[in-house]
């Protein structure tokens, strides 16, 4: 994934009025990525890879069947999205 598309992807969720709504523009956009919006608590120890004033998105990776964060933007497949508190 280039970091010009989780620049694009945080100023899509930014514009949404909620994390909920922000998700589906996510979806709509990026048909090839998973995004699932997860609590900013479950989140707490993991570095995102973009974060505005009102969301976070985190890269994730998938071995075919279990999810996980990386940091590696090249392994990505889809985003965790959260709202800040």
């Amino acid at each position: 994934m280039d970091a010009h598309v989780v620049t694009e992807a945080l100023a899509l969720a930014e514009a949404a009025p909620t994390v909920r709504e922000a998700a589906q523009r996510l979806r709509e956009h990026y048909r090839q990525l998973r995004v699932v919006v997860v609590d900013a608590l479950d989140m707490r120890d993991e570095v995102p890879a973009a974060q505005g004033a009102t969301r976070a998105i985190y890269y994730g990776a998938s071995d075919g069947h279990c999810w996980q964060v990386t940091g590696d933007p090249a392994l990505a497949a889809g985003f965790f999205l959260t709202e800040r508190g």
